[in-house]
């Protein structure tokens, strides 16, 4: 069942979704998800088993095979599509409510998820509609040739907590415009706005079996579900060390896959910069979703010449970031994920200053509130050696290096295991150019941070994973290719006529 948010009707309680409606499932017990800016419970979701996922798998298969969705006009896609566009729009309040309770983000940005979300679903719509192959007619007399795109079949979609919501719909919306059925598992934390959505996909007019939800833990249902032979491709948005696992998983049966992993992106401001621009851009970069963000900006490389100015600046405004209650619309920082990543975030504050970088702002746990809050923190003079210079924080936490040239930019920013996103902040477009030519990383964005559309696609390098989330490539994900060959006219034997034939 599916009840309302807190505010409206109480805690909210979901089963499977499986084959377009809420089942029990044969998982035992439930998981229950505390709020964590209060430690109120807001909901419980099903415990999965590995018999939950088979069964989602095979109302998918079904689905697939044998439904209607992947024979339906690309415009007949579009239609629903649309329609559930206009559902997540009419109830954007409530999903907004989901997003806060349960990952504890502010609730202005809560709400940008939300539109974005919106936004994903009929940039997909459209791309249903566009959908074509190639024809090739000058391959040799009587040959023409068409190469036609085809959906992948059954995909596994696996969801992390900190955009519940909106990574969902970089990855669902555009499965389903291709024509393919869904299996999705959404973060133990925070999978609210998976059911949710799925249950608007449904009245949206989407087939029963198209779009499933299996809830549970990595370890029963993310395993079996990314290891189930009847997977046909697996896209995966979470952690690196995670992304290893189901890559393997995935082999086992050679399926296709793409995964978005973790990042520590560079946020470079040169000189020449619009300091005031630069400025508002290395506070969204490290503090904007409070700090959990794959391309979260939290090396700041500033340039020497410009560093004691700008660094006390950012500082100023940080000191004036408001760190609590995330439904308070003032609120600038919110409640971390959990008790435990609380403390991941301490200990690398605490590894920090034992490193011998300079603190210059806050550090703390944030006292006198229920939940998992912590300030906002700067340190500066960070060196490569620092765990908090190499290592994923992913907290509001600002690591500062101080650069003299272009090249000393460059080596700082590629000196990373990772390569996701990076930020420049430069007037000079020969700078810009240049310097994003170089620097080893799917994303680059030059005086503006954490941007973007649902046109451009995402995409990782080295331990940031490999494959495309949103646009035409991340669309192009959820297909694969037929080439048909046909010969017209006379065809010439290959083998001489023997035997008087």
């Amino acid at each position: 069942m599916r009840s309302g948010s807190r505010s409206e009707m109480g805690m909210r309680s979901y089963q499977q979704f499986i084959g377009g409606r809420f089942v029990a499932g044969s998982g035992t017990g439930s998981i229950e998800r505390r709020a964590p800016a209060s430690g109120e419970q807001v909901a419980t979701y099903a415990n999965g088993s590995p018999a939950d996922v088979d069964l989602a798998v095979e109302s998918a298969r079904t689905a697939f095979e044998e439904g209607p969705w992947p024979r339906m006009s690309g415009m007949e896609r579009a239609e629903v599509l649309n329609r559930l566009a206009d559902l997540i729009h009419a109830n954007r309040e409530r999903l907004v409510r989901i997003e806060v309770e349960e990952v504890g983000k502010p609730i202005r940005f809560a709400r940008g998820d939300i539109d974005g979300a919106v936004g994903l679903t009929r940039y997909a719509a459209s791309l249903a509609m566009q959908m074509a192959g190639l024809s090739y007619t000058n391959i040799g007399e009587g040959k023409t040739a068409l190469v036609t795109r085809d959906p992948v079949g059954v995909v596994a979609l696996i969801t992390p907590w900190n955009f519940p919501a909106l990574i969902l719909s970089q990855k669902v919306p555009f499965a389903l415009a291709a024509g393919c059925s869904v299996v999705l598992k959404p973060s133990e934390f925070t999978s609210g706005s998976a059911f949710e959505i799925a249950a608007l996909a449904s009245e949206a007019g989407l087939p029963a079996g198209a779009f499933n939800v299996v809830s549970g833990y990595g370890a029963t249902v993310g395993d079996h579900l990314t290891a189930h032979p009847g997977i046909d491709f697996v896209s995966f948005t979470g952690s690196t060390r995670t992304g290893s696992r189901v890559v393997a998983n995935t082999s086992r049966h050679l399926a296709k896959s793409s995964v978005e992993l973790g990042g520590k992106s560079a946020n470079i401001v040169f000189a020449d910069a619009d300091l005031d621009a630069a400025i508002d851009g290395a506070l969204m970069g490290v503090f904007f979703n409070n700090g959990e963000c794959c391309v979260s900006g939290s090396r700041l490389f500033v340039q020497s010449s410009i560093a004691d100015q700008f660094i006390a600046k950012v500082v100023v405004r940080a000191r004036a970031m408001k760190v609590g209650d995330p439904f308070d619309e003032d609120t600038d920082i919110g409640a971390l994920i959990d008790s435990n990543h609380l403390e991941k975030v301490a200990g690398f504050v605490r590894g920090g200053i034992e490193d011998g970088a300079e603190l210059v702002l806050g550090g703390n746990v944030a006292g006198g509130m229920a939940g998992h809050f912590h300030e906002a923190t700067i340190f500066d003079r960070v060196e490569p050696r620092m765990a908090i210079f190499r290592e994923e924080i992913f907290g509001p936490v600002l690591s500062i290096t101080r650069f003299d040239t272009t090249d000393d930019a460059v080596r700082l920013a590629n000196d990373t295991a990772y390569g996701l996103s990076n930020y420049i902040w430069s007037k000079n477009i020969d700078t810009v150019l240049t310097v994003a030519k170089r620097l080893r990383s799917g994303w680059v964005q030059a005086n503006t941070i954490i941007d973007g559309a649902p046109q451009l696609p995402l995409t990782g390098v080295k331990g940031s994973g490999f494959g495309y989330e949103m646009g035409q490539a991340g669309f192009e994900e959820f297909t694969q290719l037929k080439t048909l060959l046909i010969q017209t006219g006379s065809r010439t034997p290959v083998f001489p006529i023997r035997g008087g034939q």
